[in-house]
Formats: C-alpha cells, sequence, structure tokens
C-alpha cells in the first residue's frame, strides 16, 4: 500500500506532480523523481539540489536522459530538505521541499518554467561566447574574473571614458580582492605596461566593454544571449556535495587531501590555513603570521610533501612557509631584503622533491623571478629569465621534477622554461598554441608536466625527457584551464574560472567528459583524492566561500 505524504502548501502542487514516501522504493533512493518542462518534456542534465534546513551542506544530481534523477538514501538526511535546480533557460515553476522519510524514499517530480531572467543564469564563458567581438577583444576580460564576475560589466551602462576610469581603478587592486573583501596593492609589477602603452591599452578595452554594456539600451543587450548546452550522457553520472564555510569572506583558493581523508585550504583573502573534516563537518582555522604590516593578505598555493606537510606561497607577505599538519606549527622563510619589494609577490613553491637536495623552488609574480630556498642556511638564490625585456612576461607556477630541477609556466606567453638545479642554465620552450598563458599544472612520474593553457582553452602535457609538447582543445569554448590534475587512470582533470565545470580528459583517447557544478563556483587548483573508487575530484570555491566534492558514478 502507498502512503500518501502532504508536505507542500497549494502553491507548490505545480511543482509536485506526485510526492509520498515510499518504503517499497530501491534502497538506494532517499529521493527520486522526474524533471520536465512544457517545451521539452522530460529534461536531461537539471542539476537538481537538495539541503537539509538549517545544513550548510548541499547534495546535487542530475537528471538523465529520461528525465530522472535520484539521490542515494545515505547522502540525505531525514527531514525537511529545500529542493533547487539549475538548468539554463528555466526555474522551478514554484519553491520546493521536501520532507525526507527516515525509511523508505520520498518522490518528487518537478516541473519548470522558462526563466525570465535568463541574463542572471549566464557564466562567465557563456558571456564571452555571447558578445559580438575578437577573441582578441575579449581576452582582457580574462584578467577581470578573478575579482568578480563578467555580469557585473556587460550590466553596467559606463561610456569609453567612465571605463577608463573603472579600469584604471581596478589595477590597483590586488589579485585576491573580491567585491566583499578589496584589497589595494602597493605598487604595480615590473612586467607592467607604462606610459602611453598603458593608456592606449585601456582606451581600446574601454571602448570594447561599453560596445557590449548596456550603456546604448539602458536595459537590454544588442546581442542573442548563449547558454552553453545542460549536461548529457555521463556528464550526468555524478554526485556533488558542497559545504558552504561560515564566512562569505573566506576564499578557498587551493584545496588538497591528505592520506587521513582531511581537507585541507588556503584563504586567499586572510591569514588562515583552513582544516575540515568532511566526515564531522568540523573546521578549523589556523592563524599564519603576518610579516609584512600594510600589504595584501591572504595565500595563494598549497601542496605537500612526501611527508604530508603542507607548503605554502605566502604572496604579499614575501616568504613561503611549512605547516607541520601533526603539530599545526609553521616555520616560515622570508624572502631577503633585497628582493623585498614593495610588489613582491611569492605565490608558489615546489616541495615534492626537496629530499634531493635539500631546496625548494618558489616564483615571484613582481618581476616575473624564480628563486630558490636552502632550507638549511635559508639562503634564497634568484634567476630572471626575462630581465632584458620583462613587459608582457608574468612567471605563474614552479614545478620540480625528479632531479628537483625547476620547471616553470610563463602565463603571460608560451612559454614552458627550465632551470638545471645544478648548472643554473636556463632554457625555454614555446607551446605549439601561441598566446597559450600556460598557468598551473603539476609533474607526474615520468617527468611530464600537465597544466592548463588558459588562454589557448587547451589542457597540455610537456614531456620534459623527450622535450615534447601535447594539448587537447576543451570542447566548450572560453573554458580557460586553470590547472590541471592528473589521476591513477591516466585521466586528467581540469576547472575554470569561468564556467563552473569540472573537465575530465581520458588522455588515451581524447573523450572530454564535462560536469557542471550547481552554482556559480571560481575554480582555481584542482585536487584529485586517487584513494576512492572512482577518483574523488576537491574544488574550492574562491569566491562562494564554500568546499566542492565531485564524485563521478564510473
Amino acid at each position: 500500500m502507498r502512503t500518501r505524504v502532504s508536505l507542500m502548501a497549494a502553491a507548490a502542487a505545480l511543482v509536485f506532480g506526485l510526492f509520498h514516501a515510499n518504503p517499497a522504493a530501491a534502497q538506494a533512493d532517499g529521493l527520486a523523481g522526474t524533471v520536465t518542462s512544457a517545451e521539452e518534456g522530460a529534461m536531461e542534465g537539471v542539476l537538481v539540489n537538495a539541503r537539509k534546513d538549517g545544513s550548510n551542506k548541499t547534495i546535487t544530481v542530475v537528471s538523465d536522459d529520461k528525465g530522472r534523477y535520484r539521490f542515494p538514501a545515505a547522502r540525505l538526511e531525514p527531514g525537511k530538505n529545500t529542493i533547487t535546480i539549475r538548468a539554463a533557460g528555466y526555474d522551478l515553476s514554484s519553491p520546493a521541499a521536501v520532507e525526507v522519510p527516515a525509511k523508505g524514499a520520498a518522490t518528487a517530480d518537478l516541473k519548470l518554467v522558462k526563466t525570465k531572467d535568463l541574463a542572471a543564469q549566464l557564466t562567465n564563458a557563456e558571456w564571452l561566447h555571447s558578445a559580438p567581438g575578437t577573441p582578441q577583444q575579449k581576452r582582457p576580460l580574462l584578467n577581470c574574473v578573478s575579482c568578480h564576475t563578467l555580469e557585473r560589466i556587460v550590466r553596467s551602462r559606463h561610456d569609453p571614458d567612465a571605463f577608463v576610469q573603472t579600469i584604471q581603478r581596478m589595477g590597483t587592486y590586488a589579485n585576491q580582492s573580491t567585491t566583499l573583501r578589496p584589497q589595494k596593492r602597493l605598487t604595480g609589477r615590473d612586467t607592467d605596461l607604462v606610459g602611453e602603452d598603458r593608456a592606449k591599452l585601456f582606451r581600446a578595452n574601454a571602448e570594447y566593454f561599453s560596445s557590449i554594456n548596456q550603456s546604448a539600451n539602458g536595459t537590454s543587450w544588442t546581442y542573442e544571449l548563449k547558454p552553453f548546452p545542460r549536461p548529457k550522457g555521463r556528464a550526468t553520472r555524478v554526485v556533488i556535495t558542497e559545504w558552504d564555510l561560515p564566512r562569505p569572506t573566506i576564499q578557498p583558493h587551493d584545496v588538497v587531501v591528505d592520506s587521513r581523508g582531511m581537507v585541507w585550504y588556503t584563504d586567499f583573502g586572510a591569514q588562515n590555513i583552513g582544516k575540515f573534516d568532511p566526515k564531522t563537518g568540523t573546521l578549523a582555522e589556523i592563524s599564519t603570521p603576518e610579516l609584512k604590516k600594510g600589504s595584501p593578505l591572504g595565500a595563494l598555493s598549497i601542496r605537500m610533501d612526501r611527508d604530508e606537510n603542507l607548503w605554502v606561497g605566502m604572496m604579499y607577505q614575501a616568504a613561503i612557509g611549512k605547516l607541520d599538519t601533526k603539530s599545526e606549527k609553521m616555520q616560515v622563510w622570508p624572502i631577503p631584503a633585497e628582493w623585498n619589494r614593495p610588489n613582491t609577490q611569492v605565490n608558489m613553491t615546489s616541495p615534492l622533491n626537496i629530499g634531493v637536495d635539500g631546496k625548494v623552488w618558489t616564483q615571484n609574480n613582481g618581476f616575473a623571478g624564480v628563486h630558490r630556498v636552502d632550507l638549511k642556511t635559508g639562503a634564497w638564490e634568484t634567476w630572471e629569465p626575462f630581465k632584458e625585456a620583462p613587459v608582457g612576461h608574468n612567471i605563474y607556477d614552479v614545478i620540480s621534477d625528479s632531479q628537483n630541477n625547476a620547471w616553470f609556466t610563463d602565463i603571460g606567453r608560451e612559454t614552458i622554461g627550465r632551470i638545471d638545479a645544478k648548472t643554473k642554465q636556463v632554457t625555454l620552450y614555446e607551446t605549439p598554441t601561441k598566446s597559450s598563458g600556460p598557468r598551473r599544472g603539476i609533474m607526474d612520474a615520468q617527468d611530464r608536466i600537465w597544466f592548463g593553457q588558459y588562454r589557448g582553452n587547451r589542457i597540455a602535457m610537456f614531456d620534459t625527457k623527450a622535450e615534447r609538447f601535447q594539448e587537447w582543445e576543451v570542447p566548450t569554448p572560453w573554458s580557460g584551464p586553470y590547472d590541471v590534475a592528473l589521476d591513477k587512470n591516466s585521466e586528467a582533470w581540469t576547472g575554470s574560472m569561468l564556467n563552473d565545470r569540472v573537465t575530465r580528459l581520458n588522455t588515451k583517447n581524447g573523450q572530454f567528459v564535462e560536469y557542471l557544478l550547481p552554482r556559480s563556483t571560481n575554480i582555481r587548483r584542482v585536487f584529485v583524492d586517487n584513494s576512492t573508487n572512482p577518483v574523488t575530484f576537491w574544488v574550492g570555491s574562491n569566491h562562494g566561500a564554500s568546499l566542492v566534492k565531485l564524485e563521478p558514478l564510473d
């Protein structure tokens, strides 16, 4: 006998064509149903989110090709859960909530209607895809998403003169600024354009920005808004868990998971390292020292050494640090005074091969430099590969190989560089794709660098022994891969500040799977936990103050 439990007001009946607790349902399901609309009938690729009232955790599944969605019973807590969806061009017909029973399964069929505000649903990548203009005109917008969405620009009514002033002002903010927590730079980088060249660039950008915003019409755009297709096939076979952090100003930039399952992250806007236990939901914040008063706060990279100590690039605090994860005490190595300039920005470390010679590599965004630190003596060595012509170069990441040679990425151009640990010689290699913007990556066990091409829209690999590149173009335009992680199955994973998607590449056959996340997610560093089967993907939502775990079902 079927028992029907009424949980919604009459207005919500439009959303739930069927809602009941069903003890006879498959034990694996805690909540299931179908998603339909008048325009499409059964809808594939709709993200369905369930969040128990009072919880900071949201669980997301995706509807299949029959419009069916299923939440595993073990993932949902009994009680009232609010239901939301993500499907570009659609909204729920009315607010939805479900009472998940302690035993049995709840059923909720969801009805969707066309949205009245498509613009509010577009990702940064979809704005770039929709707006007219050449790739060269659009590329400067890639620099804006570090701090805010492109929606802020396209909804504005600035004319070119107003945009010139805005661009000048934006250039005074540090990388880790957000609309909730802006931070001022002390000065610009040595690699920045200056004088007349800078003024010409600002004017050109301002002219273009004002051509794609609402300055002409006031309330609309002169071009069609073009959302990307919803997920299909394998991209719907996933469970996503997202934990909101306790303050909206927390910026989890890099996320790593240790062998105990503990999740660690750097706060991009504050002097904290986060330690999160996903089993209990407990968060602890470990303070890091403020070494340079008046400089912007926050840390960027976090990487583990072979003993699972955490190494941190302390950015404008001009140091690198090591956090002992057992004692939770931190040791720092400040940069020497001769390199501690107002624009010094030490973002990255590469600690994996410290055992070779007791030295760790880092870099300096302030003047496109690479440093090597002797951990015993505290001595710093410095290389400036582009000293003779620094403008336009930006050494972003530094990665060591098995011999603790340094490899660095130049996001400003298309360069991968090598510094020989013994001879100190610098060798430069150019990616096949010009102006590709190599950003961040990893070195695998075969001494191959896997990295994201931020402007090239590609996942790339450089075999450091054969000195050979291989590139895979991501199917969705303007994906802007930030970083790459390689899993135990030789699949490469990346994410983006632009499109709220996690991309999975089978490097053997070149096939991609792109998983859509449930809300706007400014992705930076990506991490794959190889201890699970299938593997588990982790990332921080840098502007959303949350931690995200993505579990593919195949």
